[in-house]
């Protein structure tokens, strides 16, 4: 294709979208020239909680369980991890981070004390998986920690001389500690969280309070040579902009590198959230517009972080986000178990869609969770394990890691149900730093197949393949009996000419076509 000009470009993408051309309904512009921002990896990233069955029978089993485990992780767990390259993971919480004291987790495990799980189901936490199991998984893995630190219930000396037992690299009482305990050189891990929804279940603190306490404790949550930390704020709950707002007032922007946000798709009330495989086709269009929500959500948080920091050096990290359903019938509702749809995919597709769009502000997003809590990745029972739609949309993609972003103009047809109406397309592309082109192209509508346009300026590609992930039906999902229901499969359905990529979107499906 010959290389068009931007102004060029930006005509034909606006004679587009104004409907001028006689051209079909649905259009994707995308000029591969333009792009500037990158789309971190770490937008790719994942959470895990001591939480139900996510650390205990999820990713930890102990070194003498008979299920199949490298020193106590789970082999299947990690080996699945291990492939989607996951750039980084967030622990020990969530709300138990804020009634975690760290100095229980190390040492022998026979002498470890025990303690109740307070949040989640009342349940004895018998303290196994601690600051060296964890580090041992996340560097098995060759990802990036993001640990969260105790503010709820803790102290200022507390995480003070856990970020030295974990960074420094001398004589300490800290250091040495570590070194008894088996760990000569520090791990010198980055990402720290100053404390996790310090608006409710980490101390229903007001954001002026939270804002003089991060203060305080950022100043002695310290950095060590080789190891300069990236100090995360405990943002806002959804659309508490005020919260936002008074962190952005109140703590110097030198002290802080981003500023977490919570966000999760409920399709009901927080009484009655709605089951995660039985729903109609208006319940489904529902969670999806809520999922989309998340652009405006962004728009109004960095609206507000603009008027402080206008060259957006605090970032915005989205830290917890997904879908939260009632619990499987049968379960402990404090382990917040739930299937995972071809829904989910949609729900999953969608953020992270947007997450790519904002990829100026937003540095970081961790999924709720990784294993068997929330919208997981992976189930487990006993020594079965599954790959949920959800893992399969992260695999898809991977692509955009490290991507350059591109500018993109679309215009898409309508699916609706009911009172619910909203775009039946939604994408976003980047730039591999090889010269291909991703293109990731979500058709949420559940009966009809789209022809859509795709029209490529400032590229010289010659070849295009795909993957795609659809299911019969839209609360298909993966089981321990039948596990391969909902899988990624190669995608064909495209005509190139070197002119126009014309795309035969499948109903309920997500695609990722890559164009070189």
């Amino acid at each position: 294709m010959m290389k068009k000009t931007l102004l060029g470009g930006l005509m034909m993408a606006i004679a587009m979208l104004s409907g001028v051309t006689a051209m079909a309904q649905n259009k994707l512009v995308i000029n591969a020239d333009q792009g500037k921002t990158q789309i971190s990896r770490h937008i790719y990233g994942h959470f895990s909680e001591h939480l139900g069955r996510c650390i205990y029978g999820g990713i930890w089993v102990g070194p003498d369980s008979e299920i199949e485990n490298i020193n106590g992780y789970r082999t299947d767990v990690f080996e699945a991890l291990k492939a989607l390259d996951i750039p980084n993971l967030r622990w020990p919480g969530g709300c138990f981070a804020d009634e975690y004291h760290w100095t229980d987790g190390i040492g022998p495990r026979s002498e470890r004390p025990k303690m109740i799980n307070t949040h989640w189901g009342g349940v004895t936490e018998d303290n196994s998986f601690g600051t060296h199991e964890f580090f041992g998984f996340v560097e098995m893995l060759g990802t990036e920690p993001y640990i969260t630190g105790n503010v709820g219930s803790g102290s200022v000396e507390e995480m003070s001389k856990w970020v030295e037992y974990i960074n420094f690299d001398g004589v300490s009482p800290m250091a040495d500690l570590r070194k008894k305990n088996g760990r000569e050189e520090p791990w010198q891990i980055k990402y720290w969280g100053v404390g996790n929804e310090s608006w409710g279940c980490g101390g229903n603190m007001t954001p002026e309070y939270y804002a003089n306490e991060y203060r305080r404790y950022a100043t002695f949550a310290r950095d060590y040579p080789g190891a300069k930390l990236y100090k995360i704020a405990g943002g806002a709950n959804s659309t508490d902009y005020n919260w936002t707002e008074v962190l952005m007032q109140k703590i110097p922007l030198h002290m802080m590198d981003a500023m977490s946000l919570h966000y999760y798709t409920i399709p009901g009330s927080w009484g009655n959230k709605g089951s995660s495989t039985d729903f109609d086709k208006e319940e489904y269009l529902t969670t999806l517009q809520k999922a989309a929500f998340m652009d405006q959500l962004l728009t109004n948080h960095e609206t507000r972080m603009d008027k402080y920091d206008p060259n957006k050096r605090v970032k915005l990290i989205v830290d917890e986000w997904g879908t939260w359903y009632d619990v499987e019938p049968n379960t402990n509702p404090g382990f917040l178990y739930q299937q995972n749809t071809l829904r989910d995919a949609f729900v999953a597709a969608i953020t992270l869609n947007i997450f790519n769009q904002h990829a100026d502000r937003v540095h970081m997003a961790n999924l709720a969770q990784t294993v068997n809590v929330l919208q997981a990745l992976i189930l487990t029972e006993e020594d079965k394990m599954l790959l949920t739609p959800t893992y399969h949309v992260f695999d898809l993609y991977k692509p955009h890691m490290d991507a350059t972003l591109l500018p993109s103009y679309l215009t898409s047809e309508k699916v609706k149900a009911g009172d619910v109406e909203m775009d039946a397309l939604n994408v976003s592309s980047s730039l591999s730093e090889d010269g291909t082109v991703n293109i990731s192209i979500a058709n949420v509508d559940p009966d009809m197949a789209i022809d859509l346009e795709v029209f490529l300026h400032g590229t010289e590609a010659n070849e295009v393949s795909g993957r795609y992930l659809t299911a019969p039906a839209l609360n298909s999902h993966n089981s321990f009996e039948e596990n391969d229901v909902v899988s990624i499969e190669a995608f064909d359905d495209f005509k190139w000419n070197k002119e126009v990529l014309n795309v035969k979107v499948p109903a309920k499906s997500v695609i990722v076509l890559r164009v070189k």
